[in-house]
């Protein structure tokens, strides 16, 4: 058994528990956008050996996350939906302006990391805003964070049969066991916000939503297997002891964010 890695673990929970409990929208905003700046910080030191990437926007694109609630609410998906091109655009500025010694595989890069650590998570901060928000956000750190604790347990002690060579150590019971979890989790919670904070949803939905997610979250950690690899990496960064960086933690739950968050709309 991992020890490092469970007591990293125990000692986190504490700190998001206090973020998403005490504080505001606001709050939470600024603490995802520090995270963007570490998980940006992980992704552009790792792609730095097949690229160069523009640092400076990337970074800045990052400290968008933290205005995400000071945004009039009717202006905030013309801005989101205008700065995918607006940042195409600065990019590309970017290759005439240094003469192509930025290219344009360094802007694909660098466009990548963008979608792939802040719009990403900008979509935690979107569900933390939603009305019952604070309940929200919850569905997707069990979703994330259950499949990955089940999937871990049960791959360690039960897992026979090998998933994919992007990740060797995972298995198909390990994948399966992390979605039956974190299905679980959710029906449980289910339970406490319908009977102790009046919530009416539905244990069907849930279920459902539950398995989706999971399995995105899953494609999720496989995406991030995948850079490692194809940049020949164990892990983003050391920052976690047992974990890696912080993008070897919320792998899975940003990646499933889009969906939650399109889910609970409906929810």
């Amino acid at each position: 058994m991992d020890i490092k890695r469970i007591t990293s673990g125990l000692l986190g929970f504490p700190l998001v528990l206090a973020i998403f409990l005490i504080g505001n929208k606001y709050v939470v905003d600024v603490a995802l956008a520090i995270i963007a700046i570490i998980g940006m910080n992980e992704y552009l030191n790792a792609i730095t050996k097949v690229a160069k990437p523009v640092k400076w926007i990337a970074y800045l694109s990052c400290l968008s996350i933290a205005f995400i609630h000071i945004i009039p609410q009717e202006n905030l998906n013309i801005v989101v939906t205008l700065s995918v091109p607006t940042i195409l655009i600065i990019l590309f500025a970017q290759v005439v302006a240094t003469e192509m010694k930025t290219n344009f595989k360094d802007i694909a890069y660098t466009f990548l990391g963008i979608f792939y650590v802040v719009f990403f998570i900008m979509f935690m901060a979107f569900i933390y805003g939603m009305p019952n928000g604070n309940v929200l956000i919850w569905y997707a750190l069990f979703a994330a964070w259950g499949t990955d604790i089940f999937a871990y347990f049960i791959g360690k002690y039960l897992g026979k049969h090998k998933f994919s060579k992007v990740s060797p150590k995972k298995t198909i019971e390990g994948c399966a066991g992390g979605t039956i979890g974190a299905i679980v989790l959710m029906l449980a919670y289910t339970y406490f916000a319908n009977k102790y904070w009046g919530m009416n949803y539905s244990y069907l939905y849930v279920g459902a939503t539950g398995v989706i997610l999971s399995l995105v979250g899953q494609i999720g950690d496989f995406a991030a297997s995948s850079i490692k690899r194809y940049v020949d990496i164990k892990d983003f960064s050391n920052l976690i002891p047992g974990h890696g960086g912080i993008l070897d933690r919320i792998d899975s739950l940003i990646f499933l964010a889009p969906f939650a968050y399109a889910f609970f709309t409906i929810l």
